[in-house]
């Protein structure tokens, strides 16, 4: 592969690192703080994106987008993780959801749904995970029942970060009992407003609008909300693992704060333990590493030939990298003198770490891309 992305590429990152520069003040760690004036700067931002076509840049143009490259796409991924996301929930809609839609959805859907997402005046949440299921998906137990007109819904989903604030769910549902479970599956686009839905914040260290459970008792949705045929939800679900699994850049933050380190520390820098700094070393090399990887799976992704598996592979390396990443940094800020770029350093790394520590669970635990990747080695033998 040639990995040079050219002038675009290079152009767009100096575009959105100055769109950060002027909209985000240098302390801004993500919109889902405690503070109410960051998701008010988030939503600013994406306001500010949209108004440039760069909210969705790979999206076709009669859409929103601007059909942009995958590696301007990518490049998009990486200044936005480095720079905490600042596009707050509405990267759900961005990578993923907007995505299946293209995919999946029918012109009415793709109508409703693309260019509010494009706008950024919308925000999606994910009803996959139950309480009972854990990692196996395939086991849930939220049901879909054909009603005259439409579905009626009933069930509980858990996990489900931005159900606060989302304006649509979707949703993954059993509409019929196979005897191969996966093909039981459906996916339905629903209005959060739709009576009989209601949302229960659970309470977390990684901040308010993350962490929800949402009910649904007799939930009525209309033929329309149905996403693709019915019973095609696995499907569809195995394309949204991979989009999300891929649509997030962990290591270009990894990347940003272990390299500001040395700068933060300043005169300190010589007093952090050889051992210490032979493994902030090390996690530069395992960064670049997983770049160069993210690369191959953004590279096999535009030509129509990532596999579940590759998602996989990708996940589990930059998962650990994160984790590795939180460990580092933190000893690292230890060191921090009593500057205000140190202050900025140690709350930034504090904040990586309280996120890290979830990211060998969230879409997907690290044990079942593992159990993926093997399966797929032993079957090629």
């Amino acid at each position: 592969m040639d990995f040079e992305q050219g002038q675009e590429v290079a152009s767009l990152r100096a575009t959105l690192r100055s769109l950060v520069g002027e909209v985000l003040p240098a302390s801004f760690h993500g919109a889902f703080t405690h503070d109410p004036a960051d998701l008010a700067l988030a939503q600013e931002f994406c306001r500010r994106l949209a108004e440039e076509h760069l909210l969705c840049p790979a999206w076709p143009s009669d859409v929103g987008g601007k059909d942009a490259s995958v590696w301007e796409q990518t490049a998009m991924r990486e200044e936005m993780w480095a720079a905490h996301e600042p596009r707050g929930a509405q990267y759900m809609g961005v990578n993923w959801v907007g995505p299946t839609l293209l995919r999946h959805g029918t012109e009415d859907q793709q109508a409703l749904h693309l260019p509010p997402i494009a706008a950024g005046q919308v925000i999606w949440c994910q009803g996959f995970s139950e309480p009972d299921s854990g990692s196996d998906l395939a086991s849930l137990s939220t049901t879909a029942t054909r009603i005259d007109g439409g579905w009626q819904i009933d069930g509980q989903k858990i996990w489900t970060s931005y159900a606060t604030m989302a304006q649509w769910c979707f949703l993954l549902a059993r509409s019929s009992s196979e005897t191969r479970r996966q093909a039981g599956l459906s996916v339905f686009l629903v209005p959060m407003a739709t009576p009989g839905i209601e949302v229960r914040p659970i309470a977390s260290m990684i901040g308010p609008h993350h962490l929800n459970e949402v009910f649904f008792d007799g939930v009525l949705v209309d033929d329309g909300a149905l996403l693709g045929s019915e019973g095609n939800g696995w499907s569809i679900v195995q394309d949204v693992l991979s989009l999300e699994r891929v649509g997030i850049a962990r290591y270009a933050r990894v990347d940003r704060l272990s390299s500001w380190a040395p700068h933060a520390l300043a005169e300190r820098w010589e007093d952090v333990p050889e051992a210490l700094r032979a493994r902030w070393v090390r996690l530069g090399v395992r960064t670049r590493r997983a770049r160069l990887l993210a690369y191959r799976v953004v590279e096999r992704q535009d030509a129509g030939t990532l596999s579940p598996v590759d998602a996989a592979a990708y996940r589990i390396a930059v998962t650990a990298l994160d984790q590795e990443a939180a460990g580092v940094l933190v000893e690292l800020a230890a060191f921090a003198p009593a500057t205000e770029e140190a202050r900025r350093f140690v709350s930034a790394a504090e904040d990586h770490a309280r996120y890290a520590m979830a990211s060998t669970v969230a879409s997907g635990t690290t044990e079942v891309q593992r159990i993926l990747l093997a399966r797929s080695l032993v079957g090629r033998r």
